[in-house]
């Protein structure tokens, strides 16, 4: 069975799934501030900024704008939080893991409305845009790890100013452009399925978004005709409505974005087969779209679109896909769809992705690392692995008195 992110579920036991949390619709915006020390403070330049609906275009609401000033004024409650002495550091692992066991069971109770309750200054949230805010955090001195998730461009900018200021560790999870193979002998119906989730899911706004499809070409045609049902019978529409499966795009910028780079597909040669433009009577919506006879030189084979457009590229043999498939500077997630299990083990191992799925997409759980190759990013999130990001490795060495007794 597929679930909702594309990933399949194999040798579990049948239970029914959590029921989702109710939307709330008139939900009244109480938190705007930016919450330091276990306060909500007003931002220290006394600028705020608008967020919209991109259902409607509607403001929701204003929130604090925090600069630098806030960035220092939440390092300094948090480095006060983890001195010697503090509430946090006389917590033992067992006093900690009951805290974050009690806040994962506030987030399975109020998933539609999230609260929080640590020891002040341990956790403090800024709002605030990347040249400002992010900059700030970046280059200050008293903070020892950064875990960003974004674009390699800032990526880049994170970890530059990481060196020039402290040598903080980062770990980053950047962009993906994620080859999905699909080998002639694969079972047809799991892969449009799960290529289709893979690629759909969350709008196409997510970083494992399976956004270069490759299909064997004994297959292609067969492949592109379910694709374009899947995405001709996509319900798209309000996101507070338990029909819905894509709602808009997160903003005006990422729409423009991604029309302009559906408009390069049309212009490059690749053959649309759905959808390709906005919907016209509502708000940052876009129409699942999907193209057949893409290229490796097209853009919309080589950017990240990070929207709801699926390019199915065809191929001839492993070799040539193990190649293509290798060739962009990302190396995120992959997915390989074959019954051959020798077939899939020698992709597996071919392909310079931190992930690889087979005969599944998205199955992303704690147990496993998650992270990149190349410029996707380094470090990992997830696993046991993840914490050897969060802790130091101290070596104590005690000479022993070897007198006899």
């Amino acid at each position: 069975m597929a679930t909702t992110n594309g990933a399949v579920e194999n040798g579990q036991p049948d239970r029914k799934p959590p029921a989702l949390p109710r939307p709330v619709r008139n939900l009244e915006v109480k938190f705007t501030q930016i919450f330091i020390n276990n306060e909500w403070h007003e931002s220290k330049s006394g600028k705020k900024f608008a967020t919209y609906n991109p259902s409607t275009l509607e403001k929701i609401c204003e929130v604090e704008e925090g600069d630098k000033a806030d960035v220092d004024k939440a390092v300094e409650a948090a480095h006060a939080a983890f001195q010697r002495g503090s509430p946090w550091r006389r917590l033992d692992a067992l006093g900690r893991g009951l805290l974050l066991h009690q806040l994962a069971d506030l987030v399975e109770r109020d998933r539609a409305v999230l609260a929080v309750g640590f020891p002040p200054g341990v956790v403090n949230i800024v709002p605030g845009f990347g040249p400002t805010v992010g900059a700030a955090i970046s280059s200050h001195p008293q903070i020892s790890k950064i875990a960003f998730t974004g674009s390699t461009e800032v990526g880049k900018l994170v970890k530059e100013a990481a060196s020039r200021s402290n040598l903080k560790r980062v770990t980053l999870e950047l962009g993906g452009k994620n080859p999905c193979i699909v080998c002639a002998d694969a079972d047809l119906d799991l892969a449009v399925e799960c290529a289709h989730q893979g690629v759909f899911f969350n709008q196409g706004q997510c970083c494992t978004a399976a956004s270069r499809v490759f299909v064997e070409e004994q297959i292609y045609a067969e492949f592109v005709r379910r694709s374009v049902e899947h995405a001709k019978k996509r319900p798209v529409g309000d996101p507070f409505d338990v029909r819905t499966e894509q709602g808009p795009q997160i903003d005006q910028k990422q729409f423009d974005k991604i029309l302009d780079l559906i408009e390069s597909g049309k212009k490059e040669g690749a053959k649309l087969e759905c959808g390709g433009s906005a919907m016209e009577d509502r708000g940052l919506f876009i129409k699942p779209t999907v193209f057949s006879e893409v290229t490796d030189t097209m853009r919309i084979a080589k950017e990240e679109i990070f929207g709801p457009v699926q390019p199915i590229l065809k191929f001839k043999n492993i070799e040539e896909v193990i190649k293509r498939a290798n060739s962009l500077e990302y190396g995120l997630t992959a997915a390989v769809f074959t019954k051959n299990l020798d077939k899939a083990l020698k992709l597996a191992s071919a392909l310079e992705s931190g992930t690889v799925w087979i005969n599944c997409y998205n199955a992303i759980y704690a147990q496993a690392p998650f992270g990149g190759f190349k410029m996707s990013g380094n470090g990992r999130e997830l696993g046991e692995y993840a914490l050897a990001e969060y802790t130091e490795v101290k070596t104590v060495t005690i000479k022993l008195d070897d007198k006899s007794p």
